[in-house]
């Protein structure tokens, strides 16, 4: 019994004493990887809301939102307030119309369609806020 008590004692005393190192976790993923991921992001929104602006600044899209009555200015201001997913995927659809109009892709009404719910999609978020 002595023994044990001394085999505890002295496992106990190793483990409080033990340096502090052993307890601290390695983190996965440095300072560096992280602030480049940042900025890489930072990069894609800003990327992500020029193709809306190109998208908006094109006469053919400032037609359809005309006759639908929509304001293409309003559409704009509330380009910045977009964010995540929202921003992504309204970019998308807008490089996809800017990429047909672009490249003398005949306008239908599918591209009529996709111009007319983007903007909706903008507005609707510029209201909400």
């Amino acid at each position: 019994m002595q023994m044990c008590r001394r085999f505890l004692g002295a496992t106990l005393a190793v483990l409080l004493v033990a340096p502090p190192s052993f307890a601290q976790q390695t983190h996965v993923i440095n300072q560096s990887a992280l602030d480049q991921a940042v900025q890489q992001r930072v990069a894609q929104d800003e990327a992500d809301r020029e193709a809306l602006r190109t998208f908006l600044a094109n006469p053919a899209v400032q037609r359809v939102a005309a006759k639908a009555g929509l304001s293409t200015g309003k559409a704009g201001a509330a380009v910045s307030t977009l964010q995540g997913d929202e921003l992504r995927r309204a970019a998308s659809q807008a490089r996809t119309v800017n990429d047909d109009l672009a490249g003398g892709a005949t306008v239908v009404v599918t591209t009529t369609t996709i111009i007319i719910v983007l903007l909706i999609i903008i507005l609707i978020v510029a209201l909400a806020d």
